[in-house]
């Protein structure tokens, strides 16, 4: 089962100008929604994660359900100001804007081997600064995994120096 049809376009979300691809009837669907962790798995090629790490918000739903499925611990990183512990933060560009995202201090430890999962490649902002968070905290990135990558915004070259992998591209 192919489960691209199951990403739905939405014309000018956030702002006029932008595509937004919306994973929600993937989510919805639960045939496309396993047929799509498969494809993520397998692009592992049995490497042992210690932890996964979800960027906000999207990519929490992928990433539990790959943490479940390698018995990793599962590591949310999130807008400032939504976690309650001591954290560490790294800024971003957005197509759209900037930002900046947080982790908790203890969430990784020195030698974990971390997979990093988002629905979206876009610029590479966003997967940059979850790179610098983990690698902060000590952590060996072993893949940048995504459902899809926006290439003509080519965001693999700020993340180049690590494994990554998309289940579609744009």
């Amino acid at each position: 089962m192919q489960f691209e049809s199951y990403i739905r376009d939405i014309q000018g979300f956030p702002k006029e100008g932008i595509l937004f691809k919306d994973i929600t009837p993937l989510l919805n669907n639960p045939e496309a929604r396993t047929n799509c962790l498969k494809v993520l798995l397998d692009s592992l090629k049995n490497q042992k994660i210690d932890k996964v790490v979800g960027a906000e918000s999207r990519g929490f739903f992928f990433g539990m359900l790959l943490a479940q499925e390698l018995n990793a611990g599962f590591v949310p990183v999130r807008k400032p100001k939504k976690l309650p512990f001591d954290k560490i933060s790294a800024s971003y560009e957005l197509e759209y804007g900037s930002d900046s995202l947080e982790m908790h201090t203890d969430a990784i430890k020195k030698g974990d081997r971390v997979l990093i999962h988002d629905d979206v490649l876009a610029t590479g902002g966003t997967a940059k600064a979850v790179c610098e968070l983990v690698e902060k905290l000590g952590g060996e990135i072993v893949q940048c995994n995504f459902l899809m990558e926006l290439t003509f915004l080519n965001g693999r070259e700020k993340i180049d120096e690590y494994p990554v992998f998309a289940a579609l591209t744009y």
